[in-house]
């Protein structure tokens, strides 16, 4: 089982890797679930808007696309992340930009374990566990 980070079309090394990697299993461990394989990367917006027209059918752009492989308890799937869209979302949000990637990746998790965004309801649960995620184990 294992957390890797690669990228697609640009150069990307994230900071602390090892310490983001151990933030992510403490999400999916407080969650009550199994770690199993997760692949995040990293690219451009040009790239997840290809994927997002490719596999989901969607015309636009979106910081993260969570591919669920999900069995039982046990947590898996790739998380294609726009580096772009993180930056210009940091900026418009006034975040820092590591803030907004965590808040990303655990938004990618907590998808895969089980929470959804689709309602308002759901929305509310979703900000707040990646809000506590954040300060909870903010690196």
């Amino acid at each position: 089982m294992a957390i890797i980070f690669t990228q697609e079309d640009l150069e990307y090394t994230i900071p602390n890797s090892q310490a983001v990697k151990k933030w992510i299993k403490s999400i999916v461990e407080s969650e009550k679930k199994k770690i199993g394989d997760i692949a995040v990367v990293w690219c451009s917006d040009a790239f997840i808007l290809e994927v997002n027209n490719k596999y989901l059918k969607h015309d636009y752009l979106t910081d993260i696309i969570t591919f669920d492989y999900c069995e039982n308890n046990t947590i898996a799937g790739d998380l294609i992340i726009s580096l772009d869209t993180v930056r210009a979302n940091a900026k418009d949000f006034g975040v820092e930009f590591h803030v907004e990637q965590l808040r990303v990746l655990a938004h990618g998790i907590l998808h895969l374990c089980g929470y959804g965004d689709a309602s308002d309801e759901e929305i509310v649960v979703m900000r707040s566990k990646e809000d506590f995620y954040i300060e909870k184990y903010a690196i």
